[in-house]
């Protein structure tokens, strides 16, 4: 069996990778993840995922690297992870009875073979009342996540509706880079 590696410090995305039943360990690529917001958004998050990748495989070449990247995305504003609560106050409103896009970029380097791919899918949330922000946000659940919500966790409550791939928007597309794997292993 090929050594595969997550770059990610992400315990989500770990805890996806887990599902594949495949062995795994994670090294975190120490890259300066900076996006150019005036160029295509998926494109930039894939490159992410790539550079990344890239980052660990340059010191691993004998392994399957996978790097993954999300954003989320709400009109022409990307939501990054919360600096505190009051930004994220400012996000969840945002989100409230509104849709937004959720981008996960993946990228797998295997025997110098480069694929990267990404995955979109749109979340629509209920209103939220100030009450129900502030509870959620007292929780520190949001402060870690891109866009102040997991919608794995207790925020699953505000979420009227999906399209697309639920996986994705927790971090990592599993069934598709699953599916890419298999040529790989």
């Amino acid at each position: 069996m090929r050594r595969i590696i997550l770059a990610s410090k992400s315990p989500r995305r770990r805890e996806l990778m887990e599902m594949l039943k495949l062995p795994f360990e994670v090294i975190v690529s120490d890259i300066d993840e900076q996006i150019d917001y005036d160029n295509d958004l998926v494109k930039e998050i894939e490159k992410l995922s790539y550079q990344k990748a890239d980052a660990v495989y340059k010191d691993h070449r004998d392994a399957l690297v996978i790097g993954s990247d999300t954003i989320v995305k709400i009109g022409n504003d990307v939501l990054g992870k919360p600096k505190d609560h009051d930004e994220a106050r400012r996000m969840l409103k945002e989100l409230s009875d509104n849709t937004h896009e959720v981008v996960t970029g993946v990228t797998i380097i295997c025997d110098d073979n480069v694929e990267t791919f990404s995955s979109v899918a749109e979340v629509t949330f209920y209103p939220l009342s100030d009450e129900e922000i502030d509870e959620y946000i007292a929780s520190n659940e949001p402060m870690d996540k891109a866009g102040a919500y997991a919608i794995q966790g207790d925020a699953a409550r505000f979420i009227r509706s999906i399209n697309g791939d639920f996986y994705a928007i927790v971090g990592l597309p599993i069934a598709e880079l699953y599916h890419r794997l298999k040529k790989y292993l």
